[in-house]
């Protein structure tokens, strides 16, 4: 298990784990880094603001972390084995690594997880059952840093899915900037 003080330090410092092919564990910091904006650039799609309206998911917080992490990892290729599984666990444990989670009808449809360090948080994985739930999950996401008074959402590396709501790169140097000003920020994810 990648201990819980390596992996904040880490965070702190812009890097994060992953597992290779070959089950080791290799740290990263890409440059640039992708950030999803917790103001008013945020953007809901049009087809998502639309299901938002119908009201068909529940978002929870932390209900299910463990099993948020088994869907995200159950994929054709995953960074998520043993190690990366069981030491994230343990951060949630310890209160620094959050899940937001899509219900519909009682059951798990999707959601999030990643890990909070003063006033970011990095997302680390999302994955989905239903249409749009990790979607809604995002939002839920954004709507709690929000009013929690976070101010930098890292989604490390930017797809076209996350481009949608707004995901921007940006070069190492502002990255930086950005997270030493977040991570001394004074808020509370849970």
């Amino acid at each position: 298990m990648i201990p819980a003080d390596l992996l904040l330090h880490a965070y702190r410092s812009g890097a994060f784990p992953m597992a290779t092919p070959g089950g080791e564990i290799a740290w990263f910091s890409p440059d640039p880094r992708a950030v999803i904006p917790l103001d008013e650039r945020f953007h809901i799609p049009h087809g998502l603001q639309r299901a938002l309206k119908k009201n068909l998911f529940e978002v929870r917080i932390n209900a299910a972390f463990e099993d948020v992490m088994r869907g995200c990892a159950h994929r054709e290729e995953t960074w998520i084995n043993g190690e990366v599984f069981d030491s994230y666990v343990n951060l949630h444990r310890l209160g620094h690594a959050h899940s937001v989670e899509a219900w519909h009808e009682g059951k798990l449809a999707g959601g999030l997880y990643g890990v909070a360090v003063g006033g970011a948080f990095f997302g680390e994985s999302m994955f989905h059952r239903e249409t749009d739930a990790s979607k809604v999950a995002l939002v839920g996401l954004v709507a709690r840093l929000r009013e929690r008074g976070f101010t930098l959402l890292d989604t490390q590396w930017s797809t076209p899915h996350l481009r949608t709501f707004g995901t921007a790169d940006i070069p190492r140097l502002k990255y930086v900037r950005l997270l030493k000003t977040a991570v001394g920020r004074d808020c509370s994810f849970a």
